[in-house]
């Protein structure tokens, strides 16, 4: 075992001492030691209940004969960080994740690990960590919180965004709009929504690194404590066995990911997490094999914001192992590949399995057959053009048929700020595509999440007559025509540096094209003309992600 290297032999009696000052059992130290990592905040409500989750894990890893130790991470929530200088530091602080992870297991030399994340950037930060240690892992997360309800109507975050834009308009009342904002998140766990959160922890699921039943069960249920014991039993058999985390993300893994992503619809956030988790893993992705899979997966499921129905929802309807049996039956799954069962894909997805639902009770207006889909191509889509010769990705489960193909005139802002307030100003006409450059990985830095400029135009019901681009990051919850991760970003000389107000764009969703009606010699004009990009942010944590972080196609890894 790895953790003897700290407690066998007559020169680890130092060691050993600082285990006895633990209160450590004889017994305890001859078994394997199991890092519990949880990222357990009270400031985050994914997070507020991840204690219960912690010691769900420790009892099922002492169950299993191991000898759990705990320690946290820290965790950003998204949502209080949007719309101001805190969202730089979201995406960053995956990188923190991911060193902090690899700092404490290195450091204390477990055998293996549960990880327990809930929330945007903790848990690729996390899978990323586990990527790179190559130990036995299992991924446990809080699980997603229950939609809120007023009156009839159920909501979630979004409904609060959204609320301000509705405001705007003049389309509901500050009474009404506070209503929405003390009933739209009713408790714990991640935001209820097929946003970032939920679509990593059903993607966590997917790829094999978590327990079937991952992606979906709600944080208030008693089956997530019931999960979270047998991760931490789980995670011994692993280690038993030898199988370690980079045998599950493999080539088989990382597909069988991306079939479910596009058949779910998951948020466009969730392309950069899995290039940046396969980057860890030492594999080789490239956007434009991400439309090969979009075209051949069919849609099957429509959470909010691309529908009316939530996470909840699917739990009752079988999870993500019915969205992945589906997937199977069509020969859109590796059915060979290994997961944190000990057991392949298509044994944990026959029925006869403890992990499989019963798929007759599968409701299909949540999760659809093939037979019957939403469209026949998946909910995401990568697009190039010579706006975007490195690509950009949309959301297209979320787009307004009447935008899927679009020609307009650009509105240009050099942050989100500036777009933010001529949207509230309402200064734009419907066919305008906002422009929001310079907040990409370099440029922003950190690459800020915009739930707020597109939940204006949703709450003035603009999201279906105007569209939205940017190097930075559209929320999960985002709905409408935004496409983001643009790149080459404007702060590395990328063509969206050279646009100007009135520049025709070109939207082309089907044909997975992004362009703008300049020739080569005017868009080189007009980029050698530009000065040099200033960073905004001189000392810190921030400067130096700035200085090594790369771009968004590549997962904004950090340079080695």
């Amino acid at each position: 075992m790895k953790s003897d290297i700290v407690k066998k032999g007559i020169n680890r009696t130092p060691h050993r001492s600082l285990l006895w000052a633990l209160g450590a059992t004889d017994r305890e130290m001859e078994q394997p030691f199991v890092g519990v990592i949880s990222s357990f905040s009270e400031i985050v409500p994914g997070h507020m209940h991840l204690r219960q989750i912690n010691e769900a894990v420790k009892a099922g890893v002492r169950m299993a004969g191991g000898t759990p130790f705990e320690s946290n991470v820290i965790a950003v929530c998204d949502g209080i960080a949007m719309g101001h200088q805190g969202m730089k530091y979201s995406l960053s602080s995956r990188e923190l994740i991911a060193d902090s992870v690899e700092t404490v297991v290195r450091s204390h030399a477990y055998d293996a690990m549960v990880l327990i994340p809930s929330c945007d950037k903790v848990v690729p930060g996390m899978l990323m960590a586990a990527a790179r240690l190559d130990i036995p892992a299992v991924v446990v997360t809080g699980g997603p919180m229950l939609a809120g309800r007023l009156g009839d109507q159920r909501l979630d975050l979004n409904s609060a965004f959204t609320a301000v834009g509705a405001f705007t308009a003049g389309e509901i009342s500050e009474r009404y709009a506070k209503r929405i904002e003390q009933a739209c998140c009713p408790g714990c766990g991640s935001c209820a929504g097929m946003f970032t959160a939920n679509t990593m922890g059903c993607l966590s699921e997917a790829l094999g690194m978590a327990l079937p039943g991952n992606g979906a069960t709600p944080a208030v249920s008693s089956r997530r404590l019931a999960l979270a014991k047998e991760a931490g039993m789980a995670v011994i058999t692993l280690l038993e066995k030898g199988i370690t985390a980079r045998q599950i993300f493999n080539a088989q893994g990382f597909a069988n990911a991306f079939a479910c992503d596009m058949a779910m619809g998951g948020s466009t956030n969730s392309v950069l997490h899995l290039l940046a988790i396969a980057h860890e893993a030492g594999l080789d992705i490239n956007l434009p094999d991400l439309n090969t899979y979009s075209e051949r997966t069919p849609h099957l499921v429509k959470l909010s914001p691309a529908g009316d129905q939530y996470l909840e929802d699917l739990y009752y309807s079988g999870g993500i192992s019915a969205i992945l049996h589906e997937l199977l039956g069509a020969g859109l799954l590796d059915g060979t590949a290994l997961s944190v069962t000990g057991q392949s894909v298509a044994e944990n997805l026959d029925p006869d399995s403890r992990w499989a639902p019963d798929y007759n009770l599968v409701d299909r207006n949540v999760v659809r057959s093939v037979q019957d889909p939403y469209s026949k191509t998946g909910g995401l889509a990568i697009l190039f053009g010579n706006l975007a010769p490195e690509g950009a990705v949309v959301k297209k489960a979320a787009v307004a048929p009447a935008m899927m193909q679009h020609i307009g005139p650009a509105r240009v802002y050099d942050v989100e700020e500036e777009a933010t307030r001529a949207i509230m100003a309402g200064e734009f006409k419907p066919g305008d595509v906002i422009v929001i450059r310079y907040e990409g990985p370099k440029g922003g830095p950190g690459m800020r999440e915009m739930l707020t400029p597109t939940s204006l135009l949703s709450g003035m019901k603009m999201d279906d007559k105007v569209a939205l681009l940017t190097d930075g990051r559209f929320s999960g919850a985002t709905r409408g025509a935004a496409i983001g991760h643009i790149s080459p970003e404007a702060a590395a000389r990328g063509p969206l540096a050279a646009l100007r107000d009135g520049d025709m764009i070109s939207i082309d969703i089907p044909n997975h094209s992004l362009s703008v009606a300049l020739s080569p010699e005017e868009m080189r004009a007009r980029l050698e003309a530009l000065p040099a990009f200033e960073p905004r942010v001189r000392s810190g944590y921030l400067r130096r992600y700035a200085q090594a972080v790369t771009s968004a196609s590549t997962g904004a890894v950090l340079s080695e």
